[in-house]
């Protein structure tokens, strides 16, 4: 499967019955899989009439308890913040798809990872945070997507799969998962109160100090977030000195290089943060202990390189290769820079 179809399948298994998007490249395929794919489930497919109502139909549909996703790719993203912003005030589930692709502005529709900041700073307005995903495979972005709908549910949250145009687009093996979907009870979902109380949902608050409650609520949210959800994997770690460190695709070209230094007999690893956020700081700085030299490598100017500098502090150097604009990195390449270190 592509990586766009493999998304719309594993939504599907993991209990989604309702799907709202809106064209663009290159998630397009995503798209026409799930108008077609989602009615073969029982469930409802609507292309919207633009990406600002895909995420409103999100937002109702997540506040009536059903499970419910959208997809799209950056400029279409953008749009959607707002609403995103008012899922994670309201908190309600929902699963959102970016198949990032090359910015700013229309840019072009080559593979990118300039959305890292918008995906893991919260991305509209106000405090508030999405888990973030990275997958760097086809089986994981099926695996993660999976995952996306119970940790949304669990956390009354919106979950983020930050991809991108080459995962969108390459075909490899995907091992469905074989188990029996329970989906959660969701008694706060506005589903008639005849017979009991009614819900509230909102994410107004004008009486003074209410807001500010509400805002500490979330912040502890996302505190238990950040401690029982991160992520990360690493490739030859017992005995290098020099880490790269990059995530998605990007990843999995960075390991190439690593396989090829190792050929060479140079002490290279791995670092591959697959929570983008919570990111695993704790981890990363811990390596950093043994690792002398890091290389961040990404496909944008340099947004993921924040974070692990954050992470490293002054443990050990750290310098940056990126690609933006749509530039793809290769091993060869990689392994360039690693030398000039």
């Amino acid at each position: 499967m592509s990586g766009n179809e493999a998304a719309g399948e594993a939504a599907i298994r993991a209990g989604c019955r309702y799907y709202f998007g809106y064209p663009i490249t290159p998630q397009n395929q995503f798209t026409e899989y799930m108008s077609w794919r989602m009615r073969e489930a029982g469930g409802t497919f609507i292309q919207s009439e633009s990406e600002i109502a895909a995420i409103n139909m999100v937002f109702g549909a997540s506040a009536a308890g059903a499970r419910v996703m959208t997809s799209s790719s950056s400029p279409g993203i953008s749009l959607k913040q707002e609403g995103i912003s008012y899922l994670a005030g309201c908190e309600l589930p929902a699963v959102i798809v970016n198949m990032n692709r090359a910015g700013p502005g229309l840019g072009d529709v080559t593979p990118s990872q300039s959305d890292y900041f918008q995906a893991t700073r919260g991305g509209g307005h106000g405090d508030y945070r999405t888990i973030t995903f990275g997958p760097s495979s086809i089986q994981e972005l099926f695996d993660l997507t999976y995952l996306a709908f119970d940790l949304a549910d669990k956390y009354r949250n919106p979950v983020l799969i930050l991809a991108d145009g080459i995962l969108a687009q390459v075909m490899e093996a995907v091992k469905f998962k074989k188990t029996k979907k329970r989906l959660p009870k969701k008694p706060w979902a506005l589903t008639g109160c005849k017979g009991r109380k009614p819900n509230f949902i909102k994410s107004l608050f004008l009486t003074p100090g209410v807001l500010e409650t509400h805002n500490w609520k979330l912040a502890a949210k996302y505190q238990k977030i950040e401690e029982r959800e991160v992520r990360y994997e690493t490739y030859y770690s017992e005995d290098s000195k020099f880490f790269l460190v990059a995530y998605g695709s990007c990843a999995r070209i960075a390991k190439g290089a690593v396989i090829e230094g190792r050929k060479e007999g140079m002490r290279l690893g791995l670092f591959r943060p697959i929570s983008l956020w919570p990111f695993p700081y704790k981890a990363l700085a811990k390596l950093a202990e043994r690792g002398k030299k890091f290389l961040v490598v990404e496909m944008n100017l340099g947004q993921m390189f924040d974070d692990v500098k954050i992470a490293i502090g002054d443990k050990a150097k750290i310098s940056f290769y990126g690609r933006p604009g749509g530039g793809i990195p290769t091993p060869k390449e990689i392994l360039k820079e690693v030398k000039k270190r």
